[in-house]
């Protein structure tokens, strides 16, 4: 057994922590179980209003999930005081604290059933097959539920009933090992939150399943109805268990089809996957869209269902990877090759900020972000402000005057006169080009001509003055 242990550690070093600098502990963990080291930490730590959101939120759904939860007093005090034993801890309180969102998921998840009918709304019946049926033409569920083998049930029993349940370990894993640190902790926050934000809206819009209209039809539902496993039910018949049939007939949240927690949890898992492993996100998407085909061919949720749990999804992401995910760097191996942590500056990717300016380009107007320049760093870099200013003044002056004749151009009638003029006016031009006097219209060291095609009076005269011919002519 020690040998096993010895030559595991040895993989685990050659291939991770031989990747460690010597002089980096960003990588580092916690191994100390000081509690005192926490409470002080905590008695000087200055909370932000983002933290006081967070924590205060997720504390007060706890609070209303140790006071509902009819589990006795002597059952729910110890299990509470254990988790605050966790969090104090340093070397359990940097994943429990991390991991709050999720218990708190949890928590509220197994305790929904115990929420008094009469707080509750009408549970709905029409909307999602109404829904279903008007954006898509057709119930996707029933119709891929038609056909039904045991190949099928078994296909869509395993990302379904298997994967679903042990997908969210494994990319917490991968995550730890391979994304940079601090990665997990954004996991836990965006996992935990899109769980809970999804059971509030189950339990604020109780919606029926696709199995629910198999074997009801339209008829009003309530709360004293019994789950269904739906095709899961021939999977428990095949191997002659009975642990669907029970586990989704006592279902906490039963008509919580909208939106789908199934395809909640699997778009997080592959928005993080394709983060940390862009160059497969044909395989992410073929395991998402492997998900949700056995969601509906199981009559467990519609397809509406399953766009409005990787919405969720998407926005939870989005807000996580802008705000609080570190970046990748490709030429990093796993969380011990890196030596500092980097974050996204929504300022210097923000289009809408200041720090973008339009700039003309010969064939389309283009905006450009600029370089941001701290105030603070002008005087050390040398830079006035106001040349910045001025550079910025001089593009678009220079912008609006180079397309100012373009927009005047008047299509005029074939007259050699004119033409005459033109030629003239082209010799003229290519003797100022050879000029060492610079133009008011150059921009960054390049010359912009402005050719005009309107011809005056006064210059159309002085041409036919010129022309011998136009002379006689006149005569």
């Amino acid at each position: 057994m020690s040998s096993i242990i010895q030559k595991s550690y040895q993989l685990f070093y050659k291939y991770f922590l031989s990747e460690k600098s010597s002089q980096s502990t960003v990588s580092d963990l916690n191994f100390n179980t000081n509690i005192n080291i926490n409470i002080n930490k905590l008695k000087h730590h200055k909370f932000s209003k983002g933290e006081i959101i967070h924590y205060g939120f997720l504390t007060s759904v706890l609070t209303f999930v140790f006071f509902l939860n009819p589990a006795s007093f002597l059952i729910k005090l110890p299990i509470a005081l254990l988790f605050i034993t966790c969090f104090l801890i340093p070397l359990t309180s940097q994943f429990f604290i991390h991991a709050l969102p999720i218990f708190t998921w949890l928590a509220f998840y197994f305790t929904s059933s115990k929420i008094p009918h009469s707080w509750k709304p009408a549970i709905s019946v029409k909307v999602l097959p109404a829904m279903e049926t008007i954006l898509y033409g057709d119930n996707l569920s029933n119709v891929l539920a038609t056909i039904t083998n045991q190949l099928l049930d078994i296909s869509a029993w395993l990302p379904y009933g298997i994967f679903h349940f042990g997908a969210p370990f494994v990319v917490a894993i991968v995550i730890f090992l391979f994304a940079p640190p601090t990665s997990l902790r954004s996991y836990g926050f965006a996992f935990g939150y899109m769980n809970l934000f999804g059971v509030f809206i189950q339990i604020l819009f109780p919606a029926a399943p696709p199995w629910y209209k198999n074997l009801y039809g339209l008829k009003p539902a309530n709360y004293s109805m019994k789950g269904s496993p739906g095709g899961l039910g021939r999977i428990d018949e095949l191997l002659g268990i009975n642990t669907y049939t029970q586990g989704f007939s006592n279902s906490p949240v039963i008509f919580g089809a909208f939106p789908s927690l199934h395809s909640g949890c699997c778009i997080m898992e592959v928005l993080f996957f394709c983060w940390l492993f862009p160059n497969f996100k044909i395989l992410w998407c073929f395991y998402a869209s492997w998900l949700w085909w056995s969601t509906m061919y199981l009559t467990h949720h519609y397809f509406v269902d399953l766009i409005g749990g990787a919405m969720l999804s998407l926005i939870v992401f989005e807000f996580v990877r802008y705000n609080y995910l570190p970046k990748i760097r490709s030429d990093k191996f796993c969380r011990w090759s890196y030596t500092k942590i980097e974050f996204i500056n929504i300022n210097q990717i923000n289009p809408l900020s200041n720090h973008y300016v339009s700039i003309n380009d010969d064939e389309n107007q283009f905006y450009t972000r600029l370089n941001y320049i701290n105030p603070q760093q002008i005087n050390q870099q040398s830079i006035p402000l106001q040349s910045l200013n001025q550079q910025q003044s001089q593009q678009q002056e220079s912008f609006e005057m180079s397309n100012m004749p373009r927009a005047r151009q008047i299509s005029k009638p074939f007259d050699p006169l004119v033409i005459n003029k033109r030629k003239e006016d082209e010799e003229e031009e290519n003797i100022s080009a050879t000029s060492n006097t610079p133009s008011v219209f150059e921009e960054d060291g390049q010359q912009v001509y402005v050719n005009s095609s309107a011809t005056s009076v006064d210059d159309l005269d002085l041409a036919m003055n010129n022309n011998p011919s136009s002379k006689q002519a006149r005569a």
